[in-house]
C-alpha cells in the first residue's frame, strides 16, 4: 500500500514538473503550439515508455492511463499561454525562467528517479540491484534525452551538471534506504531533498564532469 501511493505521488509531481520543464524548452526552440505540446507531454512520459518496455509492461502502463498523458499535454498547453501573454516581457525575464525550469526539472528528475526504482520494487526485481537502479535512472532522464533529440541538442545528461549522476546518486540512495531500512516514506522525502539539492547546486556552480577539449584546428 505504502509503495503504491510512493509511486503514485513521484510519478504525478514528476510528470507536471518534467512537462512544465520540456514545454519551456520547446518554447525556447521556437516550436509551435503542437510542438510545445508534443515536447512536453514526451519530456513527462518517455522515461516510463522506456522503462516499461526494458521489463517487458507492454503496451507501456501509459496506455493503460491516458490521464496521466492528459496532465502532461494540458500543463505544456498552460505554460503555452502563460508565455504567450507575458512573450513581451519573456527575454527580460529570461533568468527567473531558467531558474523555474532548473527547479521542475529537478523535481522531475527527483520524482521519476524514485517512482523507476519503487517500479522495480513493485516487479519484484530487489535482488538485481543494477536492474533497480538502471530502470529509476531510466525513468529520471529518459524524457528528458527524448526532448533534447527533438529540439536538436546534445543529450543534456552527457554534457552538463552531473544530470544522470545525480539520479544514480539519488536511486542507489532511495534502494539502500528502502532495503536496509524498509521505510519508504522517509527514503522519498530524503532522496527527494537530496536529488533536488544536489542537482540546483550542480546548476548553480556549474558542477560538471571532466572533458578533452581537443582544438580542431590543430587536428586538421
Amino acid at each position: 500500500m505504502v509503495s503504491e501511493i510512493v509511486l503514485l505521488v513521484t510519478e504525478w509531481i514528476g510528470t507536471i514538473s518534467f512537462a512544465v520543464s520540456g514545454s519551456l524548452v520547446a518554447i525556447r526552440h521556437d516550436l509551435d503550439l503542437f510542438g510545445v505540446a508534443t515536447v512536453g507531454a514526451i519530456t513527462a512520459i518517455g522515461g516510463g515508455i522506456m522503462r516499461d518496455t526494458m521489463i517487458g509492461n507492454t503496451p507501456p502502463k501509459i496506455f493503460y492511463n491516458p490521464l496521466i498523458l492528459l496532465v502532461a499535454v494540458i500543463t505544456s498547453l498552460i505554460v503555452f499561454l502563460i508565455t504567450y501573454f507575458y512573450r513581451k516581457n519573456f527575454k527580460k525575464i529570461s533568468e527567473k525562467i531558467d531558474n523555474i525550469n532548473i527547479l521542475f526539472d529537478a523535481l522531475g528528475l527527483s520524482s521519476f528517479s524514485i517512482a523507476g526504482t519503487e517500479v522495480a520494487f513493485l516487479a519484484s526485481l530487489q535482488d538485481n540491484v543494477l536492474l533497480v537502479i538502471t530502470l529509476g535512472v531510466i525513468t529520471g532522464v529518459g524524457g528528458g534525452i527524448l526532448r533534447d533529440v527533438l529540439v536538436n541538442e546534445k543529450p543534456y545528461i552527457l554534457t552538463k551538471h552531473i544530470y544522470a549522476v545525480v539520479s544514480i546518486l539519488g536511486c542507489c540512495l532511495y534502494y539502500l534506504i528502502s532495503v536496509c531500512l524498509n521505510y519508504k516514506v522517509f527514503a522519498t522525502v530524503f532522496v527527494m531533498i537530496f536529488t533536488v539539492l544536489i542537482r540546483l547546486l550542480a546548476a548553480r556552480f556549474h558542477w560538471k564532469l571532466p572533458k578533452i577539449k581537443i582544438d580542431k584546428k590543430e587536428t586538421n
